[in-house]
């Protein structure tokens, strides 16, 4: 789950992590009123979208006087951002942060990740601040330093202090910025963080250490025990089929093909879609209904599918271990009929209840293609939609 900027910065100053005082603004009044309140001379008006890249995008702009902010919160409200994070379609900016300027003397970059690979988290930093880090590492990886942490002891001052030095944080600051990453740490497991991107960290003129942006990223698996963080959620920035799977407890993600694809398992899924592209055709979702799913839940998920306008024809691929063949046969012949199916279905079922899930499906009276294996449903369902 994600969440604003203005949001992961309220959390961040509950755990002591240093940021500009900010508002956040929904009309052009609010974000005059929000620069009023604020008093600086200078007022940075941002663009709160589930996005990196705003910047670029023309969603940062530095006002340096009421009537300016008024001028670029009316331009950025409503605007359209079109970034590298959100695609060609871009996200509609619907909230502003309305934040006191900074005399920014040096930017960094500091992240929290966990590594697959080792099962840790891993503190990175540079002080290549301002660009996104793929950027650096491609360009000067030797400017990229990482602390691998111990999960029992967790970040050590020691290995904060190490990175400090490794980017060249002023002396004088070092062990402002060693409270800064500890902070940081803390929030981030917590708070079930998967990311937590500080891009830039700034040095000002004044002497202080300050989260000039904030990117947090939280495990939805956690959420449960993250009551506060759930709060946060903001359903516009969301896809409303991903939000509608959600209610079932289905994993489902929207992509850009046109082929619906029901599968139970995600190593499935996974593979389903290699083979849906392998014959040449594309895939518009994946979507993994889990191993004890309901009729009413597969009939939800088909409901889901067929809400993309852009599915043309539907793959269900179902090898039932836990799952019934005949339950996920029920589930889509009830589906169909709720919906009214007028796209090819192709149904490859093996495993559990196999001969009767058949059965359901030969007598539903439906156009329901059969397919013998994974590979000849893949293949009839795209030369069906093609």
């Amino acid at each position: 789950m994600n969440v604003h900027e203005y949001q992961g910065k309220e959390i961040l100053r509950k755990y002591g992590v240093k940021v500009p005082n900010g508002k956040v603004a929904f009309t052009v009044d609010e974000a005059v009123d929000a620069a009023k309140e604020l008093g600086s001379s200078v007022v940075v008006v941002k663009a709160q979208i589930h996005a990196g890249g705003r910047g670029k995008a023309g969603g940062v702009k530095v006002a340096k006087n009421l009537d300016e902010v008024r001028t670029y919160a009316s331009e950025i409200l409503g605007k359209t951002l079109v970034t590298h994070q959100t695609g060609p379609e871009g996200k509609e900016v619907k909230r502003l942060l309305i934040e006191e300027g900074c005399d920014i003397k040096k930017e960094y970059y500091i992240g929290l990740v966990l590594d697959r690979a080792t099962s840790r988290v891993v503190l990175m930093a540079s002080e290549e601040g301002g660009t996104e880090i793929e950027e650096v590492a491609e360009a000067t990886p030797e400017k990229i330093f990482k602390e691998e942490i111990d999960p029992v002891v967790g970040l050590m001052p020691y290995q904060a202090r190490r990175v400090a030095f490794n980017i060249n944080i002023p002396k004088e600051l070092v062990n402002q910025a060693v409270k800064f990453m500890m902070s940081l740490y803390t929030a981030y497991i917590e708070k079930d963080c998967s990311i937590a991107e500080i891009n830039p960290l700034v040095v000002t003129g004044d002497g202080q250490v300050i989260a000039l942006d904030a990117k947090l990223n939280f495990d939805s698996n956690a959420l449960y025990r993250q009551k506060d963080i759930v709060e946060y959620r903001d359903l516009e920035e969301e896809d409303p089929k991903e939000i509608e799977a959600s209610k079932y407890d289905l994993s489902y993600i929207s992509l850009d093909g046109n082929i619906g694809c029901m599968v139970n398992g995600a190593g499935l899924a996974m593979a389903t879609m290699d083979i849906v592209k392998h014959y040449g055709g594309d895939p518009a979702n994946f979507l993994d209904v889990g191993g004890g799913a309901t009729a009413e839940k597969v009939t939800e998920a088909f409901k889901i599918i067929l809400s993309d306008p852009n599915v043309k024809g539907i793959f269900v691929n179902i090898f039932g271990g836990i799952m019934k063949c005949d339950v996920i046969a029920t589930g889509v012949v009830e589906a169909a009929k709720q919906v009214g199916l007028e796209v090819p279905l192709v149904v490859r079922l093996e495993g559990t209840n196999v001969e009767l899930g058949k059965q359901i499906l030969n007598e539903s009276g439906l156009n329901i293609i059969a397919a013998e294996s994974m590979a000849d449903g893949a293949e009839k369902i795209v030369s069906l939609v093609k």
